[in-house]
């Protein structure tokens, strides 16, 4: 694993953040999403996974996969700069928007990493 890029990871969180930077802007298609503008700057993903973090993680690092999540569309186009895990205290969506707040972040596609609840977007632009 490359640590340096590893703020906080416990195997054990269900919950996690990886943040992903553009060097330049980009169009993009995500999946049955369809296509959009990801504008140069940095991105939040807010993920879970209920067992295999340390895979999960690493699944996610890669750029050559078959694509599966929302953010598999997205990783090939950008550098992987920071990663940190939670516990499942808050929940996937309240975490969501506790780091949204936190960084004064925009939700910039709907249903991005939340086709599987009510959030508008699991996916954060902090510029």
């Amino acid at each position: 694993m490359d640590n340096n890029i590893y703020e906080s990871i416990n195997p054990k969180h269900t919950l996690y953040c990886i943040y992903l930077k553009l060097e330049e802007d980009q169009l993009i298609k995500v999946g049955k999403l369809g296509e959009y503008f990801f504008h140069k700057g940095t991105y939040i993903y807010v993920g879970s996974a209920r067992k295999n973090m340390i895979k999960r993680i690493e699944r996610h690092k890669k750029v050559q996969k078959k694509f599966h999540w929302h953010f598999d569309y997205l990783r090939p186009y950008g550098i992987v700069t920071k990663i940190i895990t939670y516990d499942e205290r808050l929940g996937e969506c309240a975490l969501a928007e506790k780091i949204r707040k936190k960084n004064n972040g925009m939700l910039p596609i709907k249903g991005f990493g939340s086709s599987d609840c009510r959030c508008l977007s699991h996916l954060i632009y902090i510029q």
